[in-house]
């Protein structure tokens, strides 16, 4: 049973970067597309970025493109999620997730179609 454990949150102001690491043990990362996700408080949990098994492809939630940048190590069993130009409206506890097969259509925005999730990070951003 692969666990997943996210890293890096904190508290930032607005402007400042950010990058998420998301560890997995007990098995390997390499097999498996991925995503990020996050909750925002009393708000649904929402996609924020995917990647595929060798790193391609990437999609991005549309408020966040430009600023993030998902990747992944699969030779550290990680992945990232660089996040530049942070603004209040990203806070949010982060969540990295694994995607139940490979990406098919728009599935990688299906909370559903992710079956193994870390316990989150929180990222907090000042104005």
């Amino acid at each position: 049973q692969v666990h997943l454990v996210e890293s890096g949150g904190g508290l930032v102001q607005a402007g400042e970067t950010l990058r998420l690491s998301c560890a997995a043990s007990g098995g390997t990362l390499s097999r498996y597309s991925m995503g990020w996700f996050r909750q925002a408080p009393e708000k649904d949990r929402e996609f924020v970025a995917a990647i595929g098994w060798s790193g391609d492809p990437t999609f991005y939630a549309d408020s966040v493109k430009g600023r993030f940048t998902i990747s992944r190590d699969n030779a550290k069993n990680t992945m990232f999620l660089q996040m530049n130009s942070l603004k209040p409206e990203d806070t949010a506890v982060y969540y990295c997730a694994i995607h139940d097969g490979y990406f098919t259509g728009r599935d990688y925005l299906l909370i559903d179609d992710y079956r193994v999730w870390g316990q989150g990070t929180q990222v907090t951003v000042s104005s």
